[in-house]
């Protein structure tokens, strides 16, 4: 068996892992040792293609990998907490002070955790006053004053 079918071979085990894991991790490694194959047709010499790999691997997961991950669902908060954008721009009532790190509202019956932005001018909205989501992360709403 020839090196550049090692390296295919390689790139094909990292590529069944990344579907049985997607984290936008192992495709990495699968197109850096892509990329070894190609280069091991020219070069056959053990410690250039390990040193071609580790290196694109490197460059990949520190350039590529967070365009992937921004750029696809892979971290997107709506889809751990099954919360959609449906609560954005609806005026709610707080029920406790609402400040940068504390604070809650009612909408639909139930309470939720409520923040105000961090770059609000405000320091506190007081209880009673009607806000209007601005925004979710997780389980808890940002809002501003309505």
């Amino acid at each position: 068996m020839t090196l550049w079918q090692l390296f295919v071979i390689a790139g094909g085990f990292f590529l069944i892992i990344e579907m049985l894991a997607p984290a936008m991790f192992f495709l990495n490694f699968a197109i850096a040792a892509f990329l070894t194959a190609i280069v091991s047709v020219f070069i056959a010499d053990w410690a250039w293609l390990i040193t071609v790999f580790l290196v694109s691997s490197t460059l990949l997961l520190t350039v590529f990998r967070p365009f992937l991950a921004k750029h696809t669902n892979v971290s997107n908060k709506e889809n751990e907490t099954g919360i959609t954008g449906q609560y954005i721009g609806q005026i709610v009532k707080a029920i406790s002070p609402i400040t940068k790190s504390s604070g809650a509202v009612t909408i639909y019956g139930e309470r939720w955790e409520a923040r105000l932005d961090k770059d609000s001018d405000l320091s506190e909205i007081p209880e009673n006053t009607e806000v209007r989501i601005i925004k979710n992360e997780g389980l808890v709403l940002t809002v501003e004053k309505a």
